[in-house]
């Protein structure tokens, strides 16, 4: 974004060593995810960071510059789709949007979350300008 400021995201300090230690084990789709396409800056170069805690919740994956948060829905979130829309509202009311792809969608289907990814981040960019 541009001319606009960033808004300050604030985050619980006390998640961020389960957030290191959800990094080292991540899943094996959180795994194809980063180092096939968001690590290093590899897609459409913006940086994104894995596991990273805003409020008190620990994001999958997330990108500052976008505010833009990536959920990779397992056969867990099954179990707390409750938990997953109040996270939602929470974390929208800071500006972040979500966007979830779930397991099978990486594993069977990972170009084509690749399209979806870049039609979402081209549509961030026109109206941030970024």
């Amino acid at each position: 974004m541009q001319d606009q400021e960033l808004p300050f995201v604030p985050y619980n300090t006390s998640l961020t060593k389960f957030a290191r230690q959800n990094r080292k084990k991540s899943t094996k789709t959180e795994g194809i995810f980063w180092h096939l396409i968001l690590k290093n800056k590899k897609f459409l170069w913006y940086k994104f960071r894995r596991q990273k805690v805003v409020w008190s919740f620990i994001l999958d994956f997330y990108c500052s510059k976008l505010l833009l948060w990536i959920e990779l829905d397992g056969w867990y979130h099954n179990d707390q789709v409750e938990y997953d829309q109040m996270r939602d509202v929470i974390i929208r009311d800071y500006g972040i949007e979500v966007i979830r792809f779930t397991n099978e969608e990486i594993e069977n289907n990972l170009d084509g979350v690749i399209m979806e990814l870049e039609r979402i981040i081209e549509e961030k960019e026109k109206l941030y300008q970024v």
